[in-house]
């Protein structure tokens, strides 16, 4: 890549780790970049997964502070993320492109309506759960089944992932938005490594691109991090939204 390439690339790269420890869906930024850049979509896919590995990380030791008093639960999600990133990953190596892509326009929109209607859906769920002892702390049953399919989701692609976690847990965890964020940042962080450790092996990968993102979406993920924590839940859950949207946009535009 020239040394304009090299800019592009890492300018993308710092706003995925600023966005994907906020929201999600930093992917878009980067991924974009590395087509428009000539790269082919499936070596920008997968080298754009394992670059943003170290951003993942960064952004949840980041919110290490939110974290806190979480780690039955995080342990109970991580192993529904780890299952759903080696599938996810499998299946962009097996499936043509078509295959899946045909659904993400409608995980997506799924996504930004849930989060959209979180606070009345959630109240219901609660009240029903009220009646028999009250939602577990680690969430509804169909918390765990609901970050595996986003785990596949992440695998294969990655953008938005963090809206769906979002929307997954902000409707069945009880607990305030950005302490799921926290969480939020560690699921993706494990769906990018072991993703991100099958693609290293069995696939091709473009070490100079994963050098550049790496670098970047560290430095961005602590940027989003200082901003993102600050932010009250309507104004988290406003920035979920619009992201969701924009990515919407991208993905029905092709």
């Amino acid at each position: 890549m020239s040394p304009v390439e090299i800019a592009a690339l890492f300018a993308a790269g710092l706003g995925a780790g600023l966005i994907n420890a906020v929201v999600g869906s930093g992917t878009l930024f980067t991924f974009s970049t590395l087509v428009a850049l000539g790269v082919p979509p499936v070596v920008a896919n997968v080298s754009n997964t394992v670059g943003l590995v170290p951003g993942s990380v960064s952004a949840a030791v980041a919110y290490r502070r939110e974290l806190g008093g979480q780690r039955d639960r995080i342990l109970r999600l991580v192993s529904a993320s780890l299952v759903g990133g080696v599938l996810g990953a499998v299946l962009l190596l097996a499936l043509p492109e078509r295959a899946f892509s045909a659904i993400v326009p409608a995980l997506i929109g799924l996504g930004i309506v849930l989060v959209v209607f979180q606070g009345p859906i959630s109240a219901r769920i609660a009240a029903r759960h009220e009646r028999t002892g009250g939602l577990p702390a680690y969430g509804a049953w169909w918390v765990w089944p609901g970050v595996l399919l986003c785990g596949v989701y992440g695998g294969y692609f990655g953008a938005a992932q963090g809206v769906l976690l979002m929307a997954v847990m902000g409707l069945g965890v009880p607990e305030t938005l950005q302490r799921l964020n926290g969480v939020k940042n560690v699921l993706a962080a494990v769906v990018n490594a072991i993703s991100g450790a099958i693609f290293i092996v069995v696939a091709e990968v473009n070490w100079q691109v994963v050098a550049v993102i790496a670098v970047s979406s560290v430095i961005g993920a602590q940027i989003g991090a200082a901003y993102g924590r600050k932010l009250p839940d309507a104004a988290l859950r406003g920035a979920i939204v619009i992201v969701g949207t924009v990515a919407l946009v991208v993905f029905l535009r092709g």
